[in-house]
Formats: structure tokens, C-alpha cells, sequence
């Protein structure tokens, strides 16, 4: 046979080949071709999420999605390659540009335009947009620098909108980052804020342009409200200015979690929206009163004015956000070629992640798509009933879904937010939203509009007078750090019991019981028992604060410090009041004793230890002396240090007083600022090796000597220090002298609070950046310089 009469042959076995596997590529694509949207979505996820991993890695997985796409030849696959692309290059221009480690401290020349700035006791904070920033020039450059926050102390008259040439003092977007607690650097990211900082040489600053003064809907809202409540509550619910309201009146609502309800939220957008479709359905029945359903105009006026309330707000992104799942719900809730629910949930959710890729980490918007879907099942699925029972069981659903969710993201829940909501969402949403903006829309009208502003403030009067006394009878209760999951993962078991079809009442009410019980045998499993022990290095900056508990028990080592503005870290740990068996003052410096006024003034402490009388002003003060012991839950505590007061140096930080805790199986130590010359008297008394090392003085180059590293070897060691600290603790040769002996090392500067557990099954320690480093542990961390 001639190699030419092969040749039909082996174009027909290809051929074959080609027709059985173009089939099977096929099937795979069509198989998802229901699911369109959520594919979509997924590609702008993964867009989304890309824009935060280095350029090497996401080079190659955008080369990887687009060999992919380009592999199995299909429309669908090639778009969603061309999502992700979108989303990252859009994410990746969004994204503000972070003040280079060069420049961290050191002053440069900005010029730019006041955005927006709240005025404190004694400062004002601007959020500076920046046109023109100069550094020296042997630095780095920071021409990128877009969005600034600072502060200015004593500054002259100032306005938004002015121009301004300045000199001031930069450090990259950083916050104190502890367990259930803000994260303020994650938000000044969020926010755009490329650094944060202080202005210097504040009488050189000099005005390059005035600005306009406040906005017009300010001055008009001036000149028409008289009460400064009244105007706060008008600034904040329809403006979305949330800097109008108090400090005081922000604590109110954060401990009784309404704090959503006091800006611009989807549910206000949504509400506005639905009033206006509302009204112009009805006026639609009068002038075309055989076609009005079909008419389309209603629809349009329900989504402008989701759009105009959203600029109220000036377009910040969570009614931008509100207003996009508003305009699609009317479409789909339109029926002209519009998509089904699910759809169209999908399609705003792709619409919100695209257009800002940034607010994909933003726990509101899952809050807000979460909360969404909830109440789509819920009204989707529901049972013939009145229609007070429909809104009271979604509202019920509705709280059971966001505590739980608020609760894993947020770490903390007012004990009983859920029931304040059930009234507080109606009163705000039915009676204050609506006086408001028809306060605004009427406002032209003499008398009219300042009678709707006079009902509007008696409603908020009554709101917050109802806010205090829901947080005078609830109790002081917040889930401790292991049981936020077991707790959170309760919350959403019940809401999802309640929200699948098809169950009978007995069957719902037995899953909730079995719920309880699983929240209940996890919560036991979770607690500390006899013999077991957790240490918490919170961040605080540059100074130390420690909490020590056992299954009883609870101390405090230090109260963190005090900064000369009159800031005091300690106030940002915890809402409620708590309640010590012992707080320890190391010593008097204002880095461990800043915080004592607010411990006397706002929690309980049963016993005070300092190492002199005069340390802290305080009623039945006990010195702490080596020798001095006590025994809880299993657990021993020993001080080690001072001897006595004939024997004290005379530098404070020598007076530091040194305490030991040993556990059926672990040892820790911590030793306040105490120096060389006192560790060599320790480790002349004291010589076995601990599991967990405190670093003596944030890790300074006068203490953690050679001699006592290694005695003890420990086997971990914390610094509890500031970021970008003038100091530069911890010193790179003590860094080096714990990474000689193979010690695991963490900073609470760039780790965030670290939290030791030692229990029967070993020693664990966790940080709420992982990246940092946290078991296994790196051979040891960046020095402070």
C-alpha cells in the first residue's frame, strides 16, 4: 500500500478523534451554562482577591486562567478570563499606593485639598487629598501619594475645601489589631488613605486657596434647624455624614448594635425607593387608569431617587453599593425582559464586585448580600400568613443571620442587639427616614418642613432615650474568643433551620434545641480548665498589656500607655466593664501605668501589685517582692522580683516587677522593663528553662542578656512593642541572640495581639495576621529600626 493511500485513512481516524472529543468539551461547557452569573461572579472574586498577592504570583495566574480559557475555546470560559482581568487591573489602580518604609518618620512637603476634617479637643484630622507631595532627596519618592489622614494640633481656622502647602510627618496606614477589636489599618486601606500622620512646623503651613466653606445642603439645613441634636441626627441619616454625630452617641450604638442603622444603608436606599415607586404607581392609577400597570416611568423615578439619595452621601461606597442592588431589584421586580431573583442577586453582586473590586474584603458587603438573600428565601419560601407575622419572622430570620455574621466578623454582639432591632430597624426605617427626607423635600415651604425636622428630632430624642435604657438592662456579657465560632455557627444553624421549606413546626423547634445543645457541649469543650492557661499581648503600641486567665481567674499585667495627646490604648479593648481578681503595674512609667485611671474608673479590680506605694494612686496597693505567691485553678504565680525596697536600683525600669507562671506543663515569664543588672540577679535564683519569654523591655538592647537567654532557652519570646517605634525595639542584636538558642519569635508591632494557650494538649500560640509568622513560627523577626 502506497503512503498516499494512507493519508484518507488517517484523516478519518482524526477526524473521529476531533467528533468524539469536541462532544465531550461540549457537555462539560453546556453542563454550566445555567449558571452563567454565578461563574461571572466567580471570576470577579478571583479578580478581586488577586489585586492583593505580589505581581510575580498574579502574573502567572492570570496567564494560567487565560491558557485555561483559551484550552477549551468557549465564550463563557474566555469571558470570565477577561472578568478577572478587568477586576484586577481596575483593583490594581484603585488600590492606594502605601507610603514607602523610606520615608516612615520623616518630613515632607505636601500640597493638596482639604476633603473632609472632624475637629477634636485641642486638633483637627483632615483627609488631605494630595496634588503635589515632595520628600528630600536622598529618600525615596512619594509623588503617588493620593489620600492622607492627619492630624493638626492647634491649627488655625480651617475648612473643607481650602488648599493647603504644609509640612508634615508620614508613617504607612498601621493600626493596633487585637481579638474582636477594630482593625483601623485595614480600614484606612479600605478608605485610600496612602499614610497617616501629623502636620510640623504648623505656623510654615500656608493657604494656597480657599475653599467654598461647608456644602450648600449644610448651610441650607443651618438656617432651618436650630437644634444641635436635630441637625446631627438630619446630617448623618440623610447626608450620610456619620462624623456629625458624638462620640458618645457612636458608643451608644455600637453597644446596643444599631450602628447600621445611623448612616445611609441599603435599607434606607431600598425604603426611599420603594416609597417613590409607590407613589408613582399611584399616581399612574389616576392618570392612566386602564394601562397603569404596565407603565414603566414609576420604575424609572423609584431608581432615580435610589441614585439622588445615594448622592447624598456624597456616593460613599455602601450606597453606592445599596443603590446598584436597588436598581436591579427593580428591574427584576419590573417583569420587562427582566431576570429572576437569583439572577439578578448574582448580576448585583457582579455589578458591585467590578465596579469596586477593593470593597470585596469590606465586611459590608457580605453583610448586604447576605442579608439580601436571606430575605429572598424567606419571602420565596414563606407560608400563607398576615402580614405581620411575614415581616416579624423575616426580621426574626434576618437578626438570627447578621448576629451570627456580625459575630464572626466583628468578633463581638450587644447581648441584645437582636431584639433591639426588631423595634429599632421599623422606628428608624418607617418614621425617622421618612420625616426626614420629606422634611428636606418640603423644606421650601414655610413652616412645613421645619414642623416635619421638629416631629424628626422628638423620634430621635425617643430612639436614643430607648437606646440607654436597652443598654442599662442588658447584661455585660460578650462571648469569649472561643466561643465566638461555636456561638456565631449556632446563630446561622437556627436561621437556616427556620428558613428551609417543607419542615414541620415540631421538626424546626427540635434542630434549634440540637443546636443549643452542640453550641453548648462546644462552649464546655472550649473553657479553660484547672491546670490550663491563656495569656493575651495585646497590641497597644509602644508599651505592654497582658491578660492572664485561668478557669477562674482573670489579672491584668500592665495597663498599657498613655500617650501625650491623653490617648490611652486600653480604651479601645473592651466595650463593657470587667472585672480582675489582680492587676499587676510593672512600674510607673506611662508605657505599663498609662492606663490605670481608666482601670479604676471603668472596670472592677479586686487587688492591686506595684513595687512601691508610690507607683500608682491607688486604695490598698500590695508590693510585689520575690517570694510573694499565689495559687488559682492549678496555676502558680511567683514573683521573682524586687527583693525588697533596700535592695531596689534606682532606675524605674529596675523596679520592674518579674512574675513567673507555672502550669501543670508550661512555664512563662515576663519581666517588664527590668535591665541587665536585674536579669543576672534573677537567673542567679532562677535557672529553668521557660516555654514562653515576655522580652524584658520590648525587646531593648540593655535587657534579654546573653546569660539569661542561655538559662532559660525559651523556647517562644514576645515583644510587646510600637510600630515603626522611635526606639527601634526589638534591637537586632537581641533578635539575634533568642534566634542563636532556636527560640520562635513574634512582635505584637507587626503580628498584632498575640494569644498563648497552654492546655493539656500542648502549647499554642495565634495572631490575627498569619502572615507574621505564627506556628509554625518563623526563625525570627524584622528588628524595629
Amino acid at each position: 500500500m502506497s503512503p498516499l493511500s494512507l493519508n484518507p485513512v488517517g484523516e478519518e481516524n482524526l477526524s473521529e478523534n476531533h467528533e468524539r472529543v469536541v462532544p465531550i468539551r461540549c457537555e462539560l461547557i453546556d453542563c454550566i451554562k445555567g449558571i452563567r452569573l454565578p461563574l461571572l461572579c466567580l471570576g470577579a472574586i478571583i479578580g478581586a482577591l488577586l489585586v492583593r498577592v505580589p505581581q510575580n504570583e498574579w502574573l502567572w495566574a492570570l496567564a494560567l486562567f487565560w491558557l485555561l480559557a483559551a484550552a477549551l475555546y468557549h465564550r463563557l470560559m474566555l469571558l470570565m478570563a477577561l472578568v478577572i482581568t478587568l477586576v484586577l487591573f481596575h483593583g490594581l489602580a484603585q488600590r492606594p499606593t502605601p507610603l514607602a518604609d523610606g520615608l516612615a518618620k520623616q518630613n515632607v512637603t505636601l500640597e493638596g485639598r482639604i476633603v473632609s476634617l472632624e475637629r477634636l479637643d485641642g486638633r483637627a484630622r483632615l483627609n488631605l487629598a494630595v496634588t503635589r507631595c515632595e520628600a528630600a532627596a536622598e529618600l525615596p519618592g512619594c509623588h503617588r501619594l493620593k489620600h492622607v489622614r492627619l492630624d493638626w494640633y492647634n491649627p488655625p481656622a480651617v475648612s473643607a475645601g481650602d488648599q493647603w502647602r504644609l509640612t508634615a510627618r508620614l508613617k504607612p496606614p498601621h493600626g493596633f489589631l487585637n481579638p474582636g477589636r477594630f482593625d483601623y489599618g485595614a480600614w484606612l486601606i479600605e478608605k485610600g488613605f496612602g499614610a497617616t500622620g501629623y502636620v510640623r512646623d504648623a505656623h510654615e503651613a500656608v493657604r494656597l486657596q480657599p475653599g467654598a466653606g461647608p456644602a450648600l445642603t449644610q448651610r441650607w439645613l443651618k438656617t432651618r434647624v436650630n437644634d444641635d441634636f436635630t441637625r446631627r441626627w438630619l446630617q448623618a441619616l440623610t447626608l450620610g455624614d456619620g462624623g456629625a454625630l458624638e462620640a458618645s452617641q457612636w458608643k451608644l450604638l455600637r453597644e446596643t448594635g444599631t450602628t447600621h442603622l445611623a448612616v445611609i444603608s441599603g435599607l434606607h436606599v431600598g425604603l426611599v425607593s420603594g416609597w417613590v415607586l409607590l407613589l408613582g404607581r399611584l399616581v399612574a392609577r389616576l392618570v392612566q387608569p386602564y394601562c397603569w400597570r404596565m407603565v414603566l416611568w414609576p420604575w424609572g423615578m423609584a431608581g432615580a431617587a435610589a441614585v439622588l439619595y445615594a448622592g447624598l452621601s456624597g456616593f460613599a461606597p455602601p450606597a453606592v453599593r445599596a443603590a446598584i442592588m436597588t436598581l436591579i431589584a427593580l428591574w427584576s421586580a419590573c417583569g420587562r425582559h427582566s431576570p429572576g431573583v437569583w439572577q439578578a442577586w448574582w448580576l448585583a453582586l457582579l455589578v458591585v464586585v467590578v465596579s469596586a473590586p477593593l470593597s470585596l474584603v469590606r465586611p459590608g458587603l457580605w453583610l448586604s448580600f447576605g442579608a439580601v438573600a436571606v430575605l429572598i428565601i424567606a419571602w420565596r419560601w414563606q407560608e400563607k400568613r398576615v402580614w405581620w407575622y411575614t415581616l416579624l419572622r423575616s426580621q426574626g430570620l434576618l437578626s438570627l443571620a447578621t448576629g451570627g455574621a456580625t459575630l464572626l466578623v466583628f468578633g463581638q454582639m450587644a447581648s441584645l442587639s437582636m431584639l433591639t432591632n426588631l423595634i429599632a430597624i421599623p422606628w428608624v426605617s418607617m418614621v425617622m427616614v421618612p420625616l426626614a427626607l420629606l422634611g428636606w423635600l418640603l423644606s421650601p415651604v414655610p413652616g412645613v418642613g421645619q414642623l416635619l425636622w421638629w416631629l424628626f428630632g422628638q423620634a430621635a430624642h425617643l430612639f436614643e432615650t430607648v437606646l440607654e435604657q436597652v443598654r442599662q438592662w442588658q447584661p455585660d456579657w460578650q462571648p469569649a474568643a472561643d466561643q465566638i465560632w461555636p456561638f456565631a455557627i449556632m446563630l446561622l444553624l437556627i436561621c437556616l433551620i427556620w428558613l428551609l421549606p417543607g419542615l414541620a413546626r415540631f421538626w424546626r423547634w427540635l434542630a434549634s434545641i440540637m443546636a443549643v445543645s452542640l453550641f453548648l457541649g462546644a462552649n464546655q469543650a472550649s473553657m479553660l480548665r484547672d491546670g490550663e492557661l491563656s495569656l493575651v499581648i495585646h497590641d497597644v503600641g509602644q508599651g505592654q498589656l497582658i491578660d492572664i486567665r485561668t478557669a477562674h481567674g482573670r489579672w491584668l499585667y500592665d495597663s498599657g500607655p498613655r500617650s501625650r495627646s491623653g490617648f490611652m490604648a486600653i480604651t479601645t479593648l473592651w466595650d463593657q466593664p470587667q472585672h480582675f481578681d489582680g492587676v499587676i503595674v510593672s512600674h510607673g512609667d506611662s508605657d505599663h501605668a498609662g492606663g490605670v485611671s481608666v482601670l479604676k474608673g471603668l472596670h472592677k479590680v479586686d487587688r492591686w501589685w506595684a513595687p512601691l506605694s508610690e507607683t500608682i494612686d491607688v486604695d490598698a496597693l500590695t508590693p510585689c517582692r520575690a517570694g510573694l505567691s499565689w495559687r488559682a485553678d492549678a496555676v502558680n504565680f511567683t514573683f521573682l522580683w524586687p527583693r525588697s525596697t533596700a535592695t531596689l536600683p534606682a532606675a524605674e525600669n529596675d523596679h520592674s516587677c518579674v512574675l513567673l507562671i507555672e502550669t501543670p506543663r508550661h512555664r512563662f515569664l515576663i519581666t517588664g522593663d527590668g535591665g541587665q543588672n536585674v536579669e543576672s540577679r534573677i537567673v542567679a535564683h532562677y535557672r529553668k528553662p521557660v516555654d514562653v519569654l515576655v522580652a524584658g523591655h520590648h525587646g531593648s538592647h540593655g535587657s534579654s542578656s546573653q546569660r539569661l537567654v542561655d538559662m532559660l532557652k525559651p523556647a517562644r519570646v514576645i515583644y510587646s512593642a510600637g510600630y515603626l517605634n522611635g526606639y527601634g525595639h526589638p534591637a537586632d542584636s537581641v533578635v539575634r541572640r533568642f534566634h542563636h538558642v532556636g527560640s520562635c519569635q513574634w512582635n505584637t508591632a507587626e503580628d498584632g495581639a498575640i494569644t498563648v494557650t497552654s492546655r493539656a494538649t500542648g502549647l499554642r500560640v495565634v495572631s490575627p495576621r498569619p502572615a507574621g509568622g505564627v506556628e509554625p513560627c518563623r526563625p525570627g523577626v524584622e528588628s524595629g529600626r
